[in-house]
């Protein structure tokens, strides 16, 4: 969340930046409402000073002066609350800024390619899509899903599921054997609170599950993707500045409405309503955000060239990156049924966005500061999955194992 001080000091940077990412403010409105903002709570303070006087003072016919001040200062405190909502309404929908060295422009069409890694396969027969040979394996069920779930869910069964548990064992190996990720099993299931210090709500309120608990008034939600419920494991908190860097790594179902999404990939699984997702989040200093997404992205990338899947890196436009990000990298593996490359990896930098808005501090050598946050999928198992099948595919319609998922499926060289 941005800072009104800020905000307030520099409003032609920041309608600039905000106009990068697709938002137009009329700062005038915001400005104005935090003028009158600060006027009121100077005027509450002098009351309350007035009052403190009278309350030391023995003249009893001071006592009704008091009682006056206090019922105006209950009014200013009502106005100061609405104030304060208006304020809020505003700032609440306001997304991350673009560094500097993002590429402005709003849509996808603008998003820059920065390299291309691995051979795309040859084959010398038309390659299936993956959803064309899980059905025809009878490994991949979308009508019973459909009967019991809905559009949008699949069964896998046999060896295919144990090819989805193993890209899952697999990734949280690497991670945390060789990147040192610490390890979560965490909730499934996030507060509005929680929601709304990563920033899906209060605007995308729409894309998500929510869920009743009846003797409960706080709302709960199915999370999106475990970046929300292991960065929110620093809210509120007071960390210490040898706590940083703090990397944790998750494997979890996610939930998603994809209402925007209408029409799109309705076959096959690459665009589910629950689907699971390696997920990789960092919490540092925040001259420390640019460094730790590189090597985010090389830890992604590293799954990635160990399946020897070909994929290509892709910085976002200004207009494509999410709602706290500051700084996203995109991995785009090969997928042959399209012809085309497909999103696997999205990497993003936060800055001090989403611990501003989960009042997360560190004290570093000379006061309290916001930390960085960081977030990426190291990868999204159900588009590996995908890749896989329609990479590894055979003539004969079988899939081959790649080498380094064999010891997690009993040696099995194919399905």
């Amino acid at each position: 969340m941005h800072n009104i001080k800020s905000l307030r000091e520099k409003p032609d940077f920041f309608k600039k930046k905000f106009e990068e990412r697709n938002i137009k403010i009329n700062f005038d409105d915001l400005i104005n409402l935090d003028k009158k903002n600060r006027e009121i709570i100077q005027q509450k303070e002098k009351l309350e000073q007035e009052r403190k006087i009278i309350s030391k003072s023995k003249d009893e016919s001071q006592f009704k002066k008091s009682k006056e001040i206090s019922n105006e200062i209950k009014n200013l405190e009502k106005e100061l609350y609405n104030l304060q909502n208006s304020i809020n309404k505003i700032l609440f929908f306001l997304p991350n800024i673009a560094r500097s060295d993002v590429p402005v422009g709003p849509n996808e069409k603008y998003n820059k390619e920065l390299s291309k890694v691995g051979k795309i396969p040859n084959f010398n027969f038309k390659p299936k899509s993956h959803h064309e040979i899980g059905i025809n394996l009878n490994l991949m069920d979308f009508d019973t899903a459909s009967k019991t779930s809905g559009s949008r869910f699949v069964f896998l069964k046999g060896n295919l599921a144990k090819l989805e548990r193993a890209i899952s064992d697999f990734m949280l190996d690497t991670h945390t054997k060789k990147f040192d990720y610490l390890e979560i099993s965490p909730p499934l299931i996030a507060s509005d609170e929680a929601m709304f210090g990563t920033g899906q709500l209060p605007k995308f309120e729409n894309d998500q599950f929510e869920i009743k608990f009846d003797e409960e008034k706080n709302r709960k939600f199915l999370i999106p993707t475990a970046e929300v419920i292991l960065t929110n494991m620093i809210r509120d908190r007071q960390l210490k500045k040898d706590e940083l860097p703090l990397r944790l790594v998750a494997s979890t179902a996610c939930f998603r409405k994809e209402a925007g999404s209408y029409g799109k990939d309705t076959k096959g699984m690459l665009r589910q309503h629950q689907f699971y997702k390696v997920e990789l989040v960092s919490v540092v200093e925040p001259d420390k955000c640019d460094d730790e997404l590189k090597r985010m992205t090389s830890c992604a990338e590293h799954i990635l060239k160990e399946l020897k899947l070909p994929y290509r890196t892709v910085i976002l436009s200004s207009g494509d990156m999410g709602f706290s990000a500051e700084k996203t990298i995109d991995l785009e593996v090969w997928i042959p049924s399209e012809n085309n490359y497909r999103e696997i990896s999205s990497c993003s930098s936060c800055g001090q966005f989403q611990s501003r808005r989960m009042k997360s501090k560190y004290k570093n050598e000379k006061q309290n500061d916001f930390p960085g946050t960081l977030n990426g999928s190291g990868l999204a198992v159900g588009r590996t999955l995908v890749a896989i099948m329609e990479n590894y595919q055979d003539s004969d319609g079988r899939v081959t194992i790649p080498n380094v998922l064999r010891p997690y499926m009993n040696n099995l060289d194919k399905i």
